[in-house]
């Protein structure tokens, strides 16, 4: 003789609102965290270009005595960082070429927490996580990359 399946315990209140929130929460289109994403990171990396720009002795001078960089001398590393941290930002809000513009933004991120701020993981892992969210899933419906690769490669 089979057994009768013992009867389930009913959720309470508290447990079906989060369910329901869970639920909720989980129908939310990825182009809204990909848009903020992309907006957040262009002020940020906006924010560190420009003023590396509007003081260019005083980032130079940075670049040579106290970011050491390896490989590269020091004015080389001030104009890359501070060309990427100008080009990257209109590129995230555009979301044109945003996995390259992403891939840049990791590299720089990587060479700063390992070569110039060994102290700042816990900044550069918020700046990790969306860098790397863009760079593995792309910039969303919202973006210039996906009008062009709609054109070229079919719908989605």
């Amino acid at each position: 003789m089979a057994e009768a399946a013992a009867p389930r315990p009913t959720a309470g209140a508290p447990v079906a609102l989060a369910a329901a929130a869970v639920a909720l929460l989980d129908r939310a289109p990825s182009w809204i965290y990909q848009l903020f994403f992309r907006i957040g990171l262009a002020f940020l990396f906006g924010y560190s270009g420009w003023n590396k720009l509007s003081r260019w002795e005083n980032t130079l001078k940075l670049f040579r005595d106290i970011y050491k960089v390896p490989v590269l001398p020091p004015e080389t590393a001030a104009v890359l960082t501070t060309s990427i941290e100008v080009t990257v930002p209109f590129l995230f809000l555009l979301g044109l070429g945003t996995r390259l513009a992403a891939a840049a933004a990791f590299a720089m991120t990587v060479v700063i927490q390992l070569f110039v701020v060994p102290k700042g993981y816990h900044v550069h892992a918020l700046w990790l996580g969306p860098i790397l969210y863009l760079l593995l899933r792309g910039p969303g419906i919202l973006s210039l990359d996906h009008l062009i690769r709609r054109k070229h490669m079919g719908a989605r």
